[in-house]
């Protein structure tokens, strides 16, 4: 898509890559924590991660074992916090911890067995190893989360302000959020190849959580982290290649920094010194 401004094929595929997932996963991640359900966020990648393991070890393709497994745990997360009388935070906790023993728990065994697998890519991604369908998939699944935004942004405010309320003015709560789990299911299965399993998390939280810094309205902060998703993700895929960094890692790493100076620089931050005094 990206050839004609970016002539070196491997260089033009990892910048597509991280371009569209990081724009599509900071979108998700200003819903998944003005919502306050960013257990969900880790759940939801660690269900990809432990899809990726089971898949490996039983030679199936990491992303389609990575989509079968957040989809599934997408479909399971509703009915079972709904059915299981415990609050929300603890189910996910349950899921997380299922989900990272059920990744763990292969990872050994390939091990064990020696079988022959590519623990890198499972656990920090590759974003040279990837095909031009996923990267179509890619660029498919963050336009469908722009569109969904675009179209159901009043009633998104009307959720994140108050479920109940929202419920009470005819707001259908719950399709909207079994749609908001699928998204996150594959976009968090579609990029898990490029960032690996150990730090998707990274993708789904940090953005929104540094746009929040300087942000004051909902709308500001869906156009703010995208833009700072994709400039810390592009600028770490450019450094990472000119100084031959791992990219993913060292993009974690920038978001890292940009948030510690975020936090520094937030003027949220100001005022609340200037109210104590």
């Amino acid at each position: 898509m990206l050839e004609f401004l970016i002539p070196n094929n491997m260089i033009c595929h990892a910048v597509e890559a991280m371009l569209f997932a990081s724009v599509g996963c900071a979108i998700l991640a200003v819903l998944i924590t003005q919502m306050k359900i960013s257990s969900i966020g880790f759940t939801m990648a660690h269900g990809a991660f432990a899809g990726a393991a089971v898949g490996m070890f039983f030679g199936i393709d990491m992303t389609i074992a990575a989509l079968i497994g957040s989809v599934l745990l997408a479909f399971i997360l509703g009915p079972l916090s709904e059915k299981s009388r415990m609050p929300t935070d603890t189910t996910l906790g349950v899921l997380f911890g299922s989900m990272m023993a059920v990744a763990i728990f292969f990872y050994a065994w390939m091990q064990q067995l020696g079988i022959s697998y590519n623990a890198t890519a499972l656990m920090f991604g590759s974003v040279i190893s990837l095909y031009r369908e996923e990267i179509y998939g890619l660029f498919i699944i963050m336009l469908v989360v722009i569109v969904f935004v675009m179209m159901f942004y009043k009633e998104i405010s009307a959720m994140i302000f108050n479920r109940k309320i929202a419920e009470v003015a005819g707001i259908r709560t719950k399709p909207m959020m079994y749609a908001l789990l699928f998204m996150i299911a594959l976009m968090v299965a579609l990029t898990l190849p490029i960032v690996g399993g150990l730090l998707l998390y990274v993708w789904v939280v940090t953005p929104a959580a540094i746009a929040y810094q300087f942000c004051g309205t909902l709308k500001q902060m869906m156009i703010v982290s995208p833009v700072i998703a994709a400039i810390v993700s592009l600028c770490g895929t450019f450094v990472s290649f000119s100084m031959n960094l791992p990219v993913a890692p060292f993009s974690a790493v920038l978001f890292a920094l940009v948030f510690a100076a975020a936090v520094i620089l937030s003027p949220k931050r100001r005022i609340a010194k200037t109210m104590i005094k």
